[in-house]
């Protein structure tokens, strides 16, 4: 693999030489000043690019470039979006950057209820809790029809656990939905998250779907020129929140999207802690199905404490996914295509050497520092089990 990790820019609390002591070669990096729907100028580009390669690494993917809302929706400006899309991804194959991570979420990028849940050991890591989600949804947030979208089960059981959390525990979960997190929308209040809800009315999944594949047939003729690949990002949780729609949630979703969009161009991130949030997934197979278009890959692993409700694992490679099998279906799909994939580790937790630090939320040093060298011991050691790979 190559080893990667996501920095954030010039606002990032780690610096470049601490990231290429880690053992870091590959940079997944944005233009993170460029609102979504802006062209990125070749400059903007180049100079970022310089910074990465004057730390001695490479700048090698981007997560992401951010599909505008309107592209989302088809609507408004949507066509002049688009080819501002097509002229920021030639501008980045002039600059030799030819792996494009994104994703298709409306609204949000990626949910949390708690972004400092607090393990065993005092370290604390993000949590995903749907009834914490589904009780600040129908009684903090108070979306309208919101509680016909749930089951008797969750509304009940939703009820039973926003009546117990007090006032401190309640905005700490809002806070998690609505504060901007990396990659999403600027922080929100409640009445202006109920707004942009409001913009979804009427698109469904099915509708939603069919606009991205109009998007990504749109651009497949960029892609086949400068040879680009645009590698999608799961749903963050894959199932539906808030009432807006999911699209790209499992193994369906992906063959539908392959089938739709034939350009080789277009692909797949592989996050594993994405597709472990519905244990129906085998991100195992998955890797195995779909691995001729896997272009990067966020690996990382999810604990279940109950039906609905997830942290991130103390450990890269113990929880929800089967890490040495799918490291397997990895190295054999490098093996295949004979290059190396660039592999970053993801939601590290927050651990003593962290603090004073302002982290992102999910993106401190010492987590990934660990899970990094966790994957690399991973890979080191399938490689002396595994003769061939």
């Amino acid at each position: 693999m190559k080893q990667g990790w996501r920095w954030y820019g010039d606002a990032d609390a780690i610096t470049l030489k601490e990231i290429r002591q880690a053992g870091v070669t590959d940079i997944v990096a944005a233009l993170y000043e460029r609102k979504p729907g802006e062209v990125w100028p070749v400059s903007e580009i180049r100079a970022r690019q310089k910074k990465v390669k004057d730390a001695g690494m490479t700048w090698s993917v981007v997560e992401s470039v951010p599909v505008h809302e309107d592209i989302k929706k088809h609507a408004g400006e949507c066509l002049r979006y688009v080819e501002n899309y097509k002229k920021t991804l030639r501008n980045l194959a002039k600059c030799g950057i030819k792996t494009v991570c994104y994703n298709f979420m409306p609204v949000l990028d990626w949910t949390r209820s708690n972004l400092a849940y607090r393990l065993p050991d005092g370290s604390t890591c993000l949590e995903y809790n749907e009834y914490e989600l589904a009780g600040f949804d129908m009684f903090y947030l108070k979306r309208p029809g919101a509680g016909k979208e749930y089951c008797r089960k969750t509304r009940e059981r939703a009820a039973r656990l926003w009546k117990k959390l007090s006032e401190k525990e309640k905005k700490r979960v809002a806070d998690s939905v609505l504060m901007g997190l990396p990659g999403t929308v600027d922080d929100l209040t409640p009445d202006e998250f109920l707004a942009q809800l409001k913009t979804y009315e009427g698109i469904d999944d099915a509708k939603l779907r069919q606009n991205m594949y109009w998007f990504l047939n749109e651009i497949s003729p960029v892609l086949e020129e400068t040879g680009v690949d645009m590698c999608i990002h799961p749903d963050d949780p894959p199932h539906p929140i808030f009432g807006l729609p999911r699209i790209l949630s499992n193994a369906d979703d992906i063959a539908e999207m392959y089938r739709k969009c034939p350009s080789r161009h277009v692909g797949l991130t592989l996050c594993t802690g994405s597709l472990g949030g519905d244990p129906a997934n085998d991100a195992v197979e998955i890797m195995k199905k779909f691995g001729k278009r896997v272009f990067f890959c966020h690996f990382r692993n999810l604990e279940y404490t109950a039906d609905g409700v997830f942290h991130e694992s103390q450990c890269h490679l113990c929880g929800q996914t089967d890490m040495p099998k799918l490291f397997e279906a990895f190295l054999r799909e490098e093996k295949r295509r004979g290059e190396k994939i660039v592999v970053r580790p993801d939601h590290g937790r927050f651990l003593e050497i962290d603090k004073g630090r302002k982290c992102y939320s999910g993106y401190s040093y010492g987590g990934r520092l660990i899970g990094l060298a966790e994957l690399r011991g991973l890979e080191i050691g399938l490689k002396y089990a595994k003769k061939g790979l």
